[in-house]
């Protein structure tokens, strides 16, 4: 799925190269106005992927570089059918279901025990292989870095 608007299109900027993202609003509208807003706001650029485990996932966004930290904003969860495949990208979430905030996930294989668990809110369509390429580890010994988060709109 390519988003028609460029608003709905995320390019993240790892240190290794671009990955495309495509947001899912029919999905989970308001994860996507969030994390639209934070990335353009620039606050996850410099930030890590603290926990990318092979055949799972690579999460990152969290301010503290811990898996702890947040942006201050809880979000309702919206849950849908949306199956967890290699390249979804979803909220990371504490226990509760509305704890979401700014912490995201890409699977790096298909992940179905957390289907209809998780906002699943977009999809990488493409640079899948620099997500890969981010040192594993709980957290890595040396985090991947965000370059840049940014809607098409607004990367320059």
């Amino acid at each position: 799925m390519v988003a028609s608007n460029p608003s709905d299109t995320l390019i993240l900027t790892l240190e290794g190269g671009q990955v495309t993202i495509a947001m899912r609003p029919d999905l989970a509208p308001l994860h996507v106005a969030r994390i639209r807003q934070l990335a353009n706001e620039g606050f996850y650029d410099g930030l890590t992927f603290h926990r990318v485990i092979q055949g799972f996932v690579a999460q990152g966004g969290c301010p503290k570089g811990t898996g702890v930290g947040g942006s201050g904003q809880k979000l309702k969860a919206e849950f849908s059918a949306a199956k967890h495949l290699r390249g979804s990208v979803s909220m990371a979430r504490a226990g509760h279901p509305d704890s979401g905030d700014c912490q995201f996930y890409i699977c790096l294989d298909a992940v179905p025990y957390l289907d209809g668990q998780y906002t699943l809110w977009g999809e990488v369509i493409e640079g899948m292989e620099w997500v890969d390429g981010l040192p594993k580890g709980e957290p890595p010994r040396q985090p991947g870095k965000i370059v840049s988060l940014r809607t098409v709109d607004h990367a320059g």
